[in-house]
């Protein structure tokens, strides 16, 4: 499977000299546009929007997912997107990491907060009160 990007458009809405609010929620949405079979491979066109809220940006990302496989896993998804069933979370998966990828470069060109959760440090808790110890 190969994921390529065709098209990508960011805006930040939140003036630069503003601070940005507190509590800025992220959702991404991943759509499926459609599929179809071209020389034993399957082109999945998608559209990824990230939506900032409240709204301080948004990023939209467009593309398509080539799959290669045996004509049976390839007529079985393509016959699942027909019937209006999930997609393979492989292909979901593919699509969501590449396209946010693309958009936390973006994002930090546009200096807005990057679409995926970063590693936060644990607080340090204190103590209630001194506990003895049996270390001898």
């Amino acid at each position: 499977m190969y994921v390529e990007i065709n098209y990508i458009s960011a805006e930040r809405f939140w003036g630069r000299d503003q601070p940005f609010p507190s509590g800025v929620h992220i959702s991404t949405n991943v759509n499926i546009v459609g599929v179809e079979s071209r020389a034993e491979k399957l082109v999945v066109p998608f559209v990824v929007t990230i939506g900032y809220t409240p709204s301080v940006a948004q990023i939209n990302i467009k593309g398509q997912a080539l799959i290669s496989g045996t004509s049976e896993e390839l007529e079985k998804i393509h016959g699942s997107y027909k019937d209006k069933k999930a997609p393979p979370a492989i292909l979901l998966q593919s699509i969501t990491n590449t396209s946010l990828i693309e958009a936390t470069i973006v994002s930090r060109s546009l200096n807005i907060p990057p679409p995926i959760p970063l590693p936060g440090i644990p607080p340090t808790q204190k103590p209630d009160k001194e506990r003895p110890s049996y270390v001898g």
